[in-house]
């Protein structure tokens, strides 16, 4: 890095950063490291023993940014949890952007100086808010905003105006980061909040809490490598948000070409030489989507962002790439759509028309597949750390989780069908609308699936019966491959050890 950049730090400058909490104490060094500043001191040149003893270790520094579009309901809650910290962060920034309701008003009551003393151990903070007003960037302005106002600092701690954090999770992200500088950027274990009334919310909901489950189990199992750092709860370091802007020639560290600008940043941290990963233990708990529309925008954006960087191609400033290693997980998650999706709509459509000329037989092997299913995800459940009788019932009934399923294809067969349409929408409008209640377009799959259902009985009723019976003979021996191939991926995620971790 240039020496005459303005507020950045040069590679090679020396930091040695200890984390400032009451477990950790006011100053307190990694075991190794006196030895290390010691054999330094020896066998370097004398005109060198300078620069290590101006490496003297130091605690480090945490700017807390909150981006915040309309979170008048849930803001304060955010803030209180923040405050409430084991680790206070040194400086709290609320970022507010588009808004049109009293999340301004509520913020500032927060406004100042705030101290709390935890096991004798003095912590100051100070919040401060800023309303941007209209901001074209919408959320991605916000951050870069923050990053800004956070120059000077060693780890910027990013948080959604609707997450709450456990009381120790600062502290938690922060002893893991100062612990590993090659760390560029540490996510939390994102829950969701489960306090919901109504039939719908607490379906949906508990759909979303087992789906983030999965996520999270499958990330901690990979060596706790993470492919999102999501914006809901993570912990940057600013040197590596730094590299990336020299690597990439970016004016700031997020950047608006990508449906999901954490994904996008996270894949240049690693490219930068740093790794991503996810706390073993801190904890944050997102706000649900509780209705049919709002998760229909939230989820169509998320899988739509995900195509956009793994699939091969350069589009606009955004270019593909298939095999970087943080997206192996969602190229999994993708192919194991694809074979959710085949498997039960082949399933339909071959029962239906064994059906139609007679020609059913049941057989109680069928009866596995959903077994293993339950199985699986009742011991996700299980590996939750605040699950509630929801969370058992929702995957030992089978049904709730099946339905849920049937949604989720919905999203990707959305996603994919704007991504190949190359149409252009915008999907932070989207959701942003289906938050409000307005559009109709989480109705399009099932209108979809209707159609396709209607088409294909029809076109099987034109057929004679001996071309029926030869569809019967070929598509019943290719459901039981693809069948038996999900079963067998099933089995081994419910066999493998979760080595301690809980979600």
């Amino acid at each position: 890095m240039s020496e005459t950049s303005p507020g950045l730090r040069r590679a090679t400058d020396r930091q040695i950063l200890v984390p400032r909490s009451a477990k950790a104490g006011p100053l307190a060094l990694p075991p190794a490291v006196p030895q290390l500043l010691e054999l330094e001191a020896v066998e370097t040149a004398s005109g060198e023993i300078a620069a290590v003893a101006a490496a003297t270790p130091r605690n480090a520094t945490i700017s807390c940014i909150i981006p915040c579009y309309n979170e008048q309901e849930t803001i304060a809650d955010v803030l209180r949890s923040i405050l409430a910290q084991t680790r206070l962060p040194d400086v709290i920034h609320v970022i507010i952007n588009n808004t049109d309701d009293d999340t301004p008003e509520i913020a500032r009551s927060f406004e100042g100086k705030h101290t709390r003393t935890v096991k004798g151990e003095d912590f100051v903070t100070t919040v401060h808010v800023h309303d941007m007003g209209v901001n074209p960037d919408k959320k991605v302005g916000a951050l870069n905003y923050g990053y800004f106002l956070s120059r000077g600092f060693d780890y910027i701690l990013g948080v959604d105006g609707d997450t709450t954090l456990a009381r120790d999770t600062v502290e938690r992200l922060e002893l893991e980061m100062t612990d590993d500088p090659r760390i560029g950027g540490l996510s939390a274990i994102y829950s969701i909040d489960k306090n919901r009334k109504g039939l719908m919310a607490r379906f949906l909901v508990a759909g979303q809490r087992a789906q983030f489950a999965a996520f999270n189990m499958d990330n901690l199992l990979r060596g706790r490598n993470m492919a999102v750092l999501g914006g809901q709860c993570s912990l940057f370091s600013i040197r590596a948000l730094e590299t990336v802007m020299i690597r990439h020639h970016q004016q700031a560290p997020w950047v608006r070409d990508s449906e999901v600008e954490d994904s996008k940043l996270s894949l240049q941290i690693k490219d930068a030489g740093f790794s991503t990963k996810i706390s073993a233990t801190a904890r944050a708990y997102v706000g649900p989507m509780t209705n049919l529309r709002a998760l229909h925008g939230q989820q169509v954006k998320w899988n739509f962002g995900a195509i956009d960087l793994f699939w091969p191609g350069q589009r606009g400033d955004n270019k593909g790439q298939p095999l970087h290693p943080n997206l192996r997980l969602r190229w999994y998650e993708n192919v194991a759509m694809v074979f959710n999706i085949a498997s039960r709509l082949g399933f339909i459509l071959l029962l239906v028309a064994a059906l139609s000329i007679h020609a059913f037989v049941f057989n109680p092997v069928w009866l596995i597949p959903p077994a293993v299913a339950a199985l699986l995800n009742l011991r996700l459940a299980l590996a939750m750390k605040d699950k509630s009788a929801s969370d058992l019932l929702y995957a030992a009934l089978i049904v709730p989780a099946e339905l849920y399923m049937w949604i989720r294809m919905g999203h990707f067969v959305s996603a994919w069908t704007q991504f190949l349409a190359q149409t252009d929408k915008d999907n932070w409008a989207a959701q942003a609308n289906a938050e409000k209640g307005k559009g109709s377009a989480y109705v399009m799959p099932l209108v979809v699936l209707i159609a396709v259902l209607g088409g294909a009985i029809y076109a099987w009723t034109q057929q004679s019966v001996a071309v029926q019976s030869a569809i019967l003979s070929l598509g019943w021996p290719i459901l039981y491959l693809a069948t038996i191939a999900q079963t067998v991926f099933m089995l081994r995620k419910l066999v493998r050890r979760h080595r301690g971790f809980a979600v």
